[in-house]
């Protein structure tokens, strides 16, 4: 049995139409997450660059997601991890159970100045996160320093553009959220 040219196109622009629909409705869900990490210049004698983790935790203080972990990965025989209970509230809740490094969170310690960190919903750490309220976590200790932790609300996924900040007063400086739909 021949069939006719157009019998055999029909299904192919089917397949068109329907790729077609969904590339648009795609990109409409996609949310995107920017964070901007501030680490202070810090006027003293002995200065050691900061042990950082960034993570997000939900309403009963799970781990949701690990964003960053900065640590010193050049130390020999891993003596940097040593010091990752340092950043005492991210490793109760995540870091003891973690094998460092973790492709694609951690990595070296940052100098001071305003780190950006970008993430979208359909890839990377954010890729699972379900619908809710939601608390970034950012966490800091220093050698011969103090520790300091950074509490930002959000919702995911966000509505509309949303950005939130908080500050920190010692190892961290200002911690920014911008969400975008």
């Amino acid at each position: 049995m021949k069939r006719s040219k157009s019998a055999l196109l029909k299904p192919t622009a089917l397949a068109l139409a329907m790729a077609a629909l969904f590339a648009t409705a795609a990109p409409a869900g996609a949310a995107e997450m920017n964070v901007n990490i501030e680490i202070p210049t810090l006027n003293v004698a002995e200065y050691h660059r900061p042990y950082l983790a960034a993570w997000i935790e939900r309403a009963d203080q799970s781990v949701a997601a690990n964003l960053a972990v900065w640590y010193d990965v050049k130390k020999k025989d891993k003596e940097g991890e040593k010091w990752l209970k340092d950043m005492r509230q991210w490793w109760r809740r995540s870091g003891r159970e973690q094998q460092m490094p973790i492709d694609g969170v951690s990595g070296a310690t940052r100098a001071p100045g305003v780190q950006k960190l970008n993430f979208g919903s359909g890839k990377g750490p954010i890729a699972n996160l379900a619908p809710g309220d939601y608390l970034l976590m950012v966490e800091a200790a220093r050698e011969v320093g103090g520790r300091e932790l950074v509490k930002v609300p959000f919702q995911w996924p966000p509505k509309s553009a949303q950005s939130a900040k908080a500050q920190g007063t010692s190892e961290l400086g200002a911690v920014a959220l911008e969400l975008k739909p």
